[in-house]
């Protein structure tokens, strides 16, 4: 794997650890009244925790396929993967390609 891809992966480890401190900031937001301060500076902290990771795991899978994919129908994933608006494209293919190649296993073994 190239060094980039063993840099961008950890980086997107590190983001993810980030965003689960969002899960118990924004449970803790539900719990209170939205209209306090400290429901409102829960709620900004979990987004401010979790779109990071959203954000650059987004731009990695479009990076990822530009890079990486050699199928036979790389035109159809990167169609797939820049007009879709839902994200569960991306969610496939980063369980389908890039965590195989984040672990070395699958086409991406050497």
């Amino acid at each position: 794997m190239e060094e980039k891809y063993i840099i961008r992966f950890h980086r997107i480890k590190i983001l993810f650890f980030i965003a689960l401190v969002a899960l118990p900031l924004l449970i803790g937001a539900l719990l209170l009244d939205p209209n306090t301060t400290v429901g409102s500076t829960l709620r900004i902290l979990a987004v401010v925790c979790a779109i990071p990771f959203i954000v650059y795991t987004y731009c990695i899978t479009i990076l990822h396929w530009k890079d990486r994919y050699k199928g036979q129908y790389s035109d159809l994933w990167g169609i797939l993967l820049l007009i879709e608006t839902s994200g569960w494209f991306k969610i496939i293919y980063f369980f389908r390609h890039m965590l195989p190649d984040a672990n070395g296993t699958g086409r991406y073994r050497k």
